[in-house]
């Protein structure tokens, strides 16, 4: 089995729940907030290890109480922290986030930490993963340290899988180098618009399931009452494909296990699932 090397944001999640979101200019009454651990990068990180993979993690976060705490449930759950720097005079980025009765949310990223993350950060972990490995990122650092990364795994023979969430251009090269470039339905309108061609492209419909190429699977249908919270759905999903592909999963078996860790996303308040007793994967 490969293992999988995430590069990507580490966030404080602040929540509150509405019945409702608010129009704009409206205010509504929230119940919280409540914080939990977040960020693109540390969601995928412990959806790969809930998956069974080896993850190790390069990023940054603040020389804070929230920042090293959030290093030290990482690493009780059994992922490699050492390629995350701590930054002093710099916050932990946080996300305050809204939801609604329904499950749906509203997002707002204050970076702090992450922006910091450059190419230092990650040449040793780069250095380390080789073919079998699978590296994978998203878009909340800096998109010069991810085109590195991608451009260094690749050379390496590890797979690169690049989350493009939130959508931004990345160099063609970089691009080309995605198996697969993952994107939900919005970002796939935007990357249409930049003119951007991936040679492997993988497209999330939420409930509707998701499209590898050709290869379709189904959603896996989570009843409305059900339905607790929709954030990091989507970072679950690439978290499981990216442990399914390093242990050698075909495409088919990649987005059946990533559609089912999905769904199972959102049966829980925050995103990333509450840390499971010693022999959970995550823990192990």
């Amino acid at each position: 089995m490969g293992r999988v090397l995430v590069l990507g944001a580490l966030n404080l999640d602040l929540v509150t729940r509405v019945e409702r979101h608010p129009a704009p200019g409206e205010t509504v009454l929230g119940q919280g907030p409540e914080r939990f651990d977040g960020g693109k990068g540390g969601n995928q990180a412990v959806a790969a290890r809930a998956g069974g993979a080896d993850v190790a993690m390069v990023g940054a976060v603040g020389d804070d109480e929230g920042g090293r705490a959030y290093l030290d449930r990482l690493a009780a759950r059994g992922i490699d922290v050492i390629g995350v720097a701590v930054r002093s005079g710099v916050p932990t980025g946080h996300a305050l986030i809204t939801v609604s009765e329904s499950g749906e949310n509203t997002i707002v990223v204050v970076p702090g930490a992450n922006e910091t993350v450059d190419t230092g950060d990650l040449r040793a972990a780069v250095s380390s993963i080789g073919p079998g490995d699978v590296l994978l990122t998203q878009l909340e650092v800096p998109l010069r340290t991810v085109a590195e990364a991608a451009r260094a795994a690749a050379a390496a023979g590890a797979r690169v899988i690049i989350n493009a969430a939130p959508f931004a251009a990345l160099p063609h090269d970089v691009i080309a180098l995605a198996d697969p470039l993952v994107v939900n339905e919005h970002e796939a309108m935007l990357l249409a618009d930049s003119g951007l061609v991936p040679s492997s492209l993988l497209v999330t419909f939420g409930a509707g399931g998701a499209a590898w190429d050709l290869e379709r699977v189904d959603g896996q249908p989570v009843p409305d009452d059900e339905v607790i919270d929709t954030t990091g759905a989507g970072d679950a999903f690439c978290g499981a494909l990216a442990a399914a592909l390093a242990a050698g999963a075909d495409r088919s078996r990649a987005l059946a296990v990533a559609t089912a860790a999905g769904a199972a996303a959102v049966r829980h308040q925050g995103a990333q699932p509450e840390m499971q007793h010693p022999g959970d994967p995550s823990v192990m």
